[in-house]
């Protein structure tokens, strides 16, 4: 009767530890916003390359991530979105200096001219995109203009640090998504 009795009171212990332990990690996820990201942090890419033109560029905020949106005058074009060092200009190779605590360099595999080589985009190399402000995001931290050079456009994203990302393709549209923690 006693080894019975102390069994019991050892399985109520451990159920009770085990519901702590639940309760605990569920009020952690519910105070940093469970997300369920899995995407990662490797390079993504997606063909193909093609001459419809980037138009603008536009981030936005969610619970989760912040989003950069590069909009083209037709279909989507393909993508080349990683992590790197520096970024550098397309065709000079000059760097373009990113505040944060990691670089993602942006590449839409698309020009940001038309077929007459007149300017789709306002982007000037080097400096802040035309009407993008990431005061008070989470995960951005800066954003520049790269150039466009032989039917390719690039981006610079500093970012707070190596977070996971994913990319994505819509009708006239290519979505970047930088989670704001590891899920």
């Amino acid at each position: 009767m006693a080894r019975a009795r102390m069994l019991v009171v050892l399985l109520v212990g451990v159920l009770l530890a085990t519901t702590g332990a639940i309760l605990v990690a569920g009020q952690a996820q519910a105070t940093q916003g469970f997300c369920g990201i899995s995407w990662g942090s490797l390079p993504k890419t997606a063909e193909p390359y093609n001459q419809n033109p980037l138009t603008n560029i536009r981030t936005g905020r969610d619970r989760c991530w912040d989003r950069m949106v590069l909009d083209v005058n037709g279909p989507a074009a393909g993508y080349d979105v990683r992590y790197v060092d520096s970024v550098h200009a397309d065709g000079s190779g000059r760097l373009i200096p990113l505040n944060g605590g990691a670089k993602l360099q942006v590449v839409l595999k698309a020009p940001a001219y038309d077929q007459t080589f007149q300017s789709t985009y306002s982007g000037i190399v080097g400096q802040k995109l035309p009407g993008v402000n990431l005061a008070g995001y989470q995960t951005f931290r800066d954003a520049k203009f790269a150039g466009s050079f032989e039917g390719q456009t690039t981006i610079g994203l500093g970012v707070r640090a190596r977070l996971p990302f994913r990319v994505f393709k819509l009708d006239n549209r290519v979505v970047l998504d930088v989670a704001h923690f590891w899920s």
